[in-house]
């Protein structure tokens, strides 16, 4: 689809009113003046002559249908579990209450032990999807644009003994998927980055406490864009709004030797090139 918008970014002015603006090209967003976009949804905008002044950057999608994740999609990923490559995609899925916001604090209950980060790329969809045909199809027409996102998973609950090798719920808790901070449009990702029929290639990192943990490429991908949308939409209807995490690179917690699992106050961020940087910082109820 035809985004209405570059750089999208939802916020809450100096007056407490909500608001969808265009960001600005700089990454410190608080305090900017930025046009305001009328409209209640992203797939909907429409430019305005009015600008609003940025006090607290919120999540860019109000709610979501279902957010969809991929497992086992990053070569150097598989690599370091030592476990088949797989024929398709790896799904799973998020309930709409494990969405969060760039900077919102993950808040976790204390049996969710083992917590590990997973850094990725995130596709938000703009328009309905079903029996998408890859390398007929154009992913173009149904991808509203690009977002950061961190896979947040309970290991512990993720374990063979513990959920007989089904991953869901180990990741759905709230709050578990906090995306943004924006939401580029795939015509001003290709401005500046290189891509392909798979999707954009961008740098991914992440890091713990500032400690580098996670750094690849987007094209280290096993499966790209219009892969995924095949599988997921394979009679199925994938509805507006919905979030696509395309999976994560090598150095998740879980592989290091030994596990360096995210304890309460840890900060984690993930950074992709082009998209910006989420910032969450682990609270576990006592």
């Amino acid at each position: 689809m035809t985004s209405n918008f570059q750089r999208l970014v939802r916020f809450r002015d100096n007056h407490g009113q909500i608001h969808y603006g265009e960001a600005l090209a700089d990454d410190d967003l608080i305090d900017a003046q930025v046009p305001v976009y009328a409209g209640s949804d992203p797939w909907n905008l429409r430019p305005t002559t009015q600008t609003a002044r940025i006090s607290e950057i919120l999540c860019p999608l109000a709610s979501v249908p279902i957010i969809y994740g991929i497992g086992m999609n990053y070569k150097g990923h598989i690599e370091e579990t030592k476990m088949p490559v797989p024929s398709h995609p790896v799904i799973f899925t998020k309930p709409p209450d494990a969405l969060a916001g760039p900077y919102d604090p993950i808040v976790v209950d204390p049996q969710c032990t083992e917590l590990d980060y997973e850094g990725e790329l995130c596709i938000v969809l703009g328009s309905d999807c079903k029996n998408f045909t890859h390398g007929v199809d154009d992913p173009r027409a149904y991808i509203l644009g690009y977002t950061v996102g961190n896979d947040v998973s309970s290991r512990f609950w993720q374990s063979p003994a513990q959920s007989g090798n089904q991953h869901g719920y180990a990741k759905s808790f709230d709050g578990f998927a906090p995306i943004g901070p924006i939401i580029v449009s795939a015509n001003a990702l290709a401005k500046g980055h290189s891509a392909s029929a798979s999707g954009p290639d961008l740098r991914l990192r992440t890091r713990v406490n500032g400690e580098d943990r996670q750094d690849s490429q987007t094209s280290d991908l096993l499966f790209g864009v219009g892969e995924i949308l095949e599988h997921l939409s394979r009679g199925t209807t994938l509805r507006r709004g919905t979030v696509i995490m395309t999976g994560t690179p090598s150095g998740v917690a879980a592989f290091m030797k030994p596990p360096r699992w995210l304890q309460s106050g840890d900060v984690v961020e993930v950074e992709i090139e082009g998209l910006g940087k989420i910032r969450n910082r682990i609270v576990t109820l006592s």
